[in-house]
């Protein structure tokens, strides 16, 4: 079974599925499942431009809008983890998962899933500690501060994660976890990158909460993007190991995609829920702060923590409300198709609650907590035009980790983003 991961996408779809195809031909196999650590940038429209944090150069329509119209159809099943550069208007829809295009599925802001035997895990955003302890409160319409802080890493997340139990395969970050770069080869990752030696020393580079993740889950493989270069490591746990890689973003000269072989296995390549998950979902979700702050959570190995974990007659309950743990391919576009010739503000809103998260919601049995107060907006689909083509990746600079607006308290130096200059 033949798994590509790619780094930073931002919106270079046409590109990574032709890397893809030139890699199939060349090399004579198949590739299964491509696998995106974030900044994949699912632009529906002109409006959904507007809740992307990015400068306005960059704010540029790209090519995932054709596989949102049905223009294309994306080759091969691709999984991805949202970064700092998305459209917040459309991820904040699914914050548990689902697809954004057809064969094109979002892990959700925390998320396990299976495929081909795999189980695949995954957290969205970066880390902020100024937002770390705070609720999910944000919601579209999103200004200037919350399409920011929309996508910063939350501790009610990384609660979930820790209650897993069972062994995972495979993890997908786009921050990297604090102190990865010490289980590597540093003096080559600085020689690429020498801006990082402070934080290195420090040990202040990448998540602190991630690292926690790390150590608690022991997956096999951990794979990330957002530094913009490509890093392995090896790190040791007292009866394991877990591959660690980062990868570059997606334009010509830069190391953004890696293929990796598994084994096979009997279970069918497609993409099932994970029992666990979703146990942990229910379990949990009456616990998640939609306001400015998220009360605390039960420490790690306390009698209040274990009870949240899956068990028995929680797993059970799943698979009765389920039957079948298959994803079904039950897509359906929220917001219109990307118009060339309609202005800027000229999209409607998306819908106030997608169906997908409403049914999901319903088979788990809870309450979808992520809702609008605007009232639902329905439209009439249209097909859409050819597309707008997307800038020469050559041409522009798609370093886009530029510092955020920081609140007035200082911040730790691991809570700024990296900035790069130059173009390819």
């Amino acid at each position: 079974m033949h798994i590509a991961i790619e780094g930073c996408c931002h919106g270079e779809l046409d590109r990574i599925y032709e890397t893809i195809a030139f890699i199939e031909s060349k090399h004579a196999i198949k590739i299964d499942l491509l696998l995106c650590c974030g900044d994949f940038q699912a632009v529906r429209n002109a409006k959904d431009l507007e809740s992307m944090s990015v400068p306005p150069k960059y704010k540029q329509m790209q090519t995932f809008h054709k596989y949102y119209s049905g223009e294309r159809r994306a080759p091969v099943l691709t999984i991805f983890i949202g970064g700092n550069h998305e459209a917040s208007d459309y991820l904040w829809e699914m914050p548990l998962g689902g697809w954004v295009a057809p064969n094109i599925f979002y892990i959700g802001r925390a998320g396990l899933v299976n495929f081909g035997g795999l189980r695949i895990g995954g957290v969205s955003g970066i880390y902020k500690s100024h937002d770390y302890y705070k609720g999910v409160f944000e919601a579209p319409p999103f200004d200037n501060q919350t399409m920011r802080s929309i996508y910063h890493i939350r501790d009610f997340e990384i609660f979930r994660c820790k209650l897993i139990s069972k062994p995972i395969d495979i993890f997908l970050s786009h921050d990297w976890p604090r102190g990865v770069y010490h289980h590597g080869n540093v003096d080559e990752l600085l020689r690429k990158k020498p801006y990082f030696q402070d934080d290195i020393c420090s040990n202040s580079l990448g998540a602190a909460p991630l690292e926690e993740i790390l150590a608690r889950l022991k997956p096999s493989y951990w794979f990330c993007a957002h530094l913009h270069v490509k890093f392995a490591a090896i790190v040791n746990h007292a009866d394991s190991q877990t591959r660690f890689l980062a990868l570059d973003k997606c334009i010509p000269g830069k190391d953004f995609l890696q293929v990796l072989c598994f084994p096979d296995s009997d279970e069918p390549k497609e993409l099932r829920y994970d029992s666990e998950w979703l146990a942990i979902v229910k379990a949990t979700q009456s616990l998640l702060a939609t306001d400015r702050w998220q009360p605390s959570l039960p420490s790690q190995g306390t009698d209040d923590f274990n009870k949240y974990q899956a068990n028995e007659d929680s797993l059970k309950e799943i698979e009765e409300a389920f039957q079948d743990l298959r994803v079904p391919e039950n897509f359906v576009a929220t917001a219109p198709v990307f118009d060339q010739s309609a202005a800027v503000d000229s999209a409607p809103p998306s819908l106030a609650e997608n169906p997908q998260t409403l049914e999901l919601c319903r088979k788990i049995g809870i309450e979808n907590f992520y809702k609008q107060s605007t009232e639902a907006v329905s439209f009439e689909g249209e097909a859409a035009p050819k597309g707008l083509e997307a800038p020469n990746p050559d041409e522009i600079d798609l370093d886009l980790e530029e510092e955020e607006e920081e609140p007035p308290l200082k911040q730790p130096k691991n809570d700024r983003e990296h900035e790069e200059t130059g173009s390819a």
